[in-house]
């Protein structure tokens, strides 16, 4: 499934920074792409610490979930307090393309996830 969201969001980044290119210029270009970074990198880390501890143990998994979590959302923050004076940084197009593109991946995948016990994961192809 994240290598499916990250794919996604690969075939959308382009689309995201010219939409972020004509609303800020070239900083918002260049913003859209790092926040776009951001996220995939979070859903890569998210789907590696889950892979790594789902073998060894369910009560394992579950906290590695919980501590991942806080753990990925204070590295976005580390990031992006590290990048905020930078002059080619925009912070309202960083912080609005790491939320709606957060959101939108998640979202877009959503239609793709079977919820049922007969095909738990992805939606298996009519």
């Amino acid at each position: 499934m994240s290598r499916d969201i990250i794919r996604r969001g690969l075939i959308i980044a382009p689309l995201i920074m010219i939409v972020s290119g004509a609303i800020g210029g070239l900083n918002g270009a260049w913003s859209a792409a790092f926040g776009i970074a951001l996220v995939l990198i979070n859903f890569g880390f998210a789907a590696l610490l889950i892979a790594w501890s789902a073998p060894i143990s369910l009560n394992l998994m579950m906290g590695v979930i919980l501590f991942g979590y806080i753990l990925r959302l204070g590295l976005i923050t580390v990031a992006v307090l590290l990048v905020r004076d930078v002059s080619w940084i925009s912070l309202p197009a960083l912080g609005i393309t790491i939320i709606v593109t957060h959101l939108g991946l998640l979202f877009w995948e959503m239609r793709y996830i079977a919820a049922s016990l007969a095909f738990p994961g992805l939606r298996p192809n009519a």
